[in-house]
């Protein structure tokens, strides 16, 4: 049984491949926290060189709501794969996902609600 430490870390390194075998490259950070039954991600320096160009060279919202809609549909069509990652790593099913980015900060945000929280195995502390 995982701590929820290595629990947190193998949905980091899984979403930094997602990222990088589906956006083209991968965050320059990523946070992951379990809290109960949310799994929060998020992603720093995620945007590529062309969204960014995307952004500034458009009217500011047309742009934002451009990328915001091409990364909401790539995230639904992962849907998935993202799903079954999740499930495999905590061993327990995904119920929803939420997802937004910020065009401003290069920041995504990824939200999994599961069914229940998973089990993990305490830490002793030294």
């Amino acid at each position: 049984m995982k701590t929820q430490g290595e629990i947190e870390a193998a949905v980091g390194e899984g979403m930094g491949r997602f990222q990088q075998e589906y956006m083209g490259r991968g965050p320059k950070v990523i946070h992951t926290h379990l809290i109960g039954d949310l799994l929060v991600i998020r992603l720093q320096g995620v945007l590529t060189a062309a969204e960014q160009q995307l952004v500034k060279t458009l009217h500011s919202e047309k742009g934002r709501d451009l990328l915001k809609q091409v990364r909401t549909q790539l995230m639904e069509t992962a849907r998935p794969v993202l799903e079954a990652m999740i499930a495999e790593i905590t061993g327990v099913k995904v119920v929803s996902l939420h997802h937004d980015i910020s065009t401003v900060t290069g920041e995504e945000l990824v939200l999994f609600t599961l069914s229940e929280p998973p089990a993990f195995r305490e830490v002793k502390k030294k």
